[in-house]
């Protein structure tokens, strides 16, 4: 408890003290959110952010490893700078796609496999499926088990990125998902998650000081593609004794149901309206009907908070019910996700009618 209270507070207070410094970067050399007809703010917003929670997660947990960890646990140290280069891969990326200097889908078809692969070099893949690939002999379970890394990676990670349009919105989620992880992990025992788990809580919640509307420092590209990461790379260490293998990894996806959520309906919404989803952006998210239909920006922030706790509530079940009962949970879960989107997007289309 004491170790993860610390490198909570470490993880905050760098993060909340350097998000200032990279602001005044940001502007320095050029770092700027210009306003335009697809995006919410109205002035110019320096967007370095996640530099400040890349700072306050990696500082904190090197040097709790440096420290505690390292002798105690030498065998995590492999997984650690798996997870740690895979990250900072995808923040260089990010930075360069701030900058413009790469086209959007780059950080799809090369950022995110690239760290899904470092990742799993690591050691840290998915393993365990309801499914009988693995414990196949030859190359069937490595090739599986690393696509479905891939897979996995990628999806989460592409979800934080899109859910990364409104103040305060994906590092408020991305807080609430560390905070169950970190439950999870503690009640688990297992040490290299709650770190992890801990240190992003910290870090966002320091970044939530200068992010909640009206937010000063926007975390440009580099954020949600390096918490997507993290996030989805914790997902995949998180283990549960007893718990069959659908059961266990129905835990991590209701966790981080509300980023699925809202990249399931921007991509419906736009394959249905004959326009690219991974290129096109717009006030079609979530968040921006939500807003539409009189919560305003920050009732809706609000709004999607809730649903995440109470998804993560739900997560939390998972372990102490029967395989069934739990099955029935999750596909109940689903299908309220399901109606969401059919509600969400009809609103749209009448609204987009008139």
């Amino acid at each position: 408890m004491w170790t993860h209270l610390l490198i909570f507070g470490t993880a905050m207070a760098v993060c909340c003290l350097l998000t200032p410094v990279c602001a005044l970067v940001a502007t320095r050399f050029g770092f700027i959110d210009q306003p335009s007809a697809r995006k919410v703010h109205l002035r110019p917003t320096p967007r370095l952010g996640g530099l400040a929670i890349y700072a306050g997660v990696i500082a904190s947990v090197i040097l709790l490893f440096t420290f505690e960890f390292g002798r105690q646990e030498p065998g995590m140290w492999a997984e650690l700078w798996g997870i740690v280069g895979g990250a900072t891969v995808l923040v260089l990326v990010g930075l360069l796609d701030d900058r413009g200097l790469l086209h959007s889908l780059t950080k799809l078809v090369v950022g995110m496999p690239l760290a899904a692969l470092i990742l799993a070099l690591s050691g840290i893949r998915i393993k365990s499926l309801p499914f009988h690939f693995f414990g196949s002999e030859g190359l069937a379970e490595p090739v599986i088990s690393l696509l479905l890394t891939t897979g996995w990676i990628i999806v989460i990670t592409s979800a934080f990125s899109i859910l990364d349009y409104m103040d305060g919105l994906c590092s408020g989620v991305a807080a609430v998902a560390a905070g169950f992880f970190l439950v999870c992990a503690a009640l688990q025992g297992q040490i290299l998650v709650g770190i992890m788990a801990a240190a992003v809580l910290g870090a966002n919640l320091g970044f939530l000081v200068w992010n909640f509307s009206p937010a000063r420092i926007f975390m440009g590209d580099s954020g949600p593609l390096f918490l997507g990461f993290l996030l989805a790379a914790i997902g995949i260490k998180l283990r549960f004794l007893g718990l069959s293998g659908l059961q266990s990894w129905t835990i991590p996806v209701l966790i981080l149901a509300v980023p699925l959520f809202d990249a399931a309906l921007v991509t419906v919404s736009r394959i249905r309206r004959g326009v690219n989803p991974l290129t096109t952006a717009g006030k079609d998210h979530s968040g921006h009907r939500l807003a539409d239909l009189g919560l305003g920006r920050r009732g809706a922030v609000v709004l999607i908070y809730t649903v995440t706790v109470a998804s993560g509530l739900l997560a939390l079940l998972v372990p102490y019910l029967p395989f069934l009962q739990s099955q029935i949970l999750f596909a109940a879960a689903v299908l309220a996700g399901i109606v969401g989107i059919v509600v969400l997007e009809h609103i749209f289309r009448l609204t987009q009618s008139h």
